[in-house]
């Protein structure tokens, strides 16, 4: 039997209530997210005015130097088209400042996480005069990939797609309207000009998620390799950053020294 992550359509039910429920718990008036253009935003953003209405939803575009124009002119259309609040904040002047500031010649792989980070700053500052949780737009094959920002779009209130494989995610947006050419795109976080996760990570997603699925439900590399017919390499690169990446899906941990500790042992 073929190893691969179905998709359920009680998944559009489960993050709907989901949404509502931690809205209402948090006495939160509505919530934030970004809209970068892509396919996960674009789900979220769309489940989110399904949930709440669309009154409730604020979508913010941040365009720099490395966004493909047509990426903001799609999320502006779904904006537009959800009937959502929508704005678009420019982050190049904010990153021309930062480059000035940290010498002008920057890393950029450690540069796109200042971006993201910039970008969470955005998000927060307008939820907090607003009342408003922002919400993420990550999905679990990134998150166990450690395929994110640490305090950048890792920093946020819920993650509504976050116990959704990349695949899933792709099987759930036809039955809520995102259009077919979100779908279709190659996935990106537009931190670098041609950037794609694909090629950041090295792999497929119909392929990570095969593996990712073997690893969760507790099957050994060698099963997972003749369960997806790949490389029983692959399969342990995967598992090896699973494991590596583990600090980032955590809170920032004390050494345990009381009865309960802060995530250790401490349910919430």
């Amino acid at each position: 039997m073929a190893l691969s992550p179905k998709y359920s359509d009680e998944s559009v039910v489960v993050i709907e209530t989901f949404t509502r429920d931690k809205v209402r718990d948090a006495g939160a008036k509505g919530v934030v997210l970004g809209l970068s253009g892509g396919l996960d935003s674009a789900v979220v953003a769309a489940m989110s005015a399904r949930a709440l209405g669309p009154e409730r939803v604020l979508c913010i575009m941040m365009p720099e130097m490395a966004t493909p124009p047509k990426e903001m002119e799609d999320a502006h259309e779904l904006a537009h088209n959800l009937g959502v609040e929508h704005m678009t904040v420019d982050l190049e002047p904010v990153m021309e400042a930062f480059r000035q500031q940290l010498g002008g010649d920057v890393e950029d792989r450690a540069f796109g996480n200042v971006k993201a980070r910039a970008r969470m700053t955005v998000l927060y500052y307008h939820g907090q005069i607003r009342g408003y949780l922002v919400m993420g737009t990550g999905n679990k094959s990134e998150l166990l990939m450690g395929y994110f920002t640490k305090y950048g779009d890792g920093g946020v209130d819920y993650q509504p797609l976050g116990d959704l494989y990349k695949t899933q995610v792709r099987g759930l947006a036809p039955d809520i309207g995102v259009p077919q050419a979100f779908i279709d795109k190659p996935p990106s976080a537009n931190l670098l000009p041609g950037q794609t996760d694909e090629d950041d990570m090295g792999i497929a997603y119909e392929d990570l998620d095969r593996i990712l699925l073997g690893i969760e439900i507790g099957m050994s590399d060698e099963d997972i390799a003749v369960r997806t017919d790949l490389p029983a390499t692959e399969v342990a690169r995967v598992r090896g950053v699973v494991h590596a990446t583990k600090h980032k899906r955590r809170i920032p941990l004390a050494p345990k020294l009381g009865i309960r500790s802060i995530g250790w042992d401490w349910r919430e």
